[in-house]
């Protein structure tokens, strides 16, 4: 019989995840993991402050826009979510992701409308 109390815990995803950032700490792709990963585990404000890094660190982040305006809507601070996707919206049509700009476009269609 084990004792589970006395055996290593395993490092979570998000454990790992932000033990590549010590090592790559403006990766824009990590970042957007670790803001999913927080956002995933109820940790909205945390998920949030990862997304603007990732928009800060990677022009092509368009996605942390779209989910930074989830995160925003799950902790219900509805009046900053139209801002948000609207610079998504023109990010994404300057680096010329068009998927992104849609998925972003009928969010905000959502919200605004």
């Amino acid at each position: 019989m084990t004792d589970a109390a006395n055996e290593p815990t395993s490092p979570t995803r998000l454990d790992r995840l932000r033990a590549m950032l010590e090592a790559e700490p403006d990766d824009g792709f990590l970042l957007y993991g670790i803001a999913q990963e927080c956002q995933k585990h109820g940790r909205l404000d945390e998920a949030i402050a990862f997304y603007d890094r990732a928009i800060a660190c990677d022009p092509k982040q368009c996605y942390a826009f779209f989910h930074k305006a989830k995160a925003l809507e799950q902790a219900r601070r509805h009046g900053e979510i139209a801002d948000v996707l609207r610079a998504g919206l023109a990010r994404a049509r300057t680096v010329g992701d068009f998927k992104a700009a849609n998925e972003i476009e009928g969010f905000l269609d959502d919200v605004a409308g």
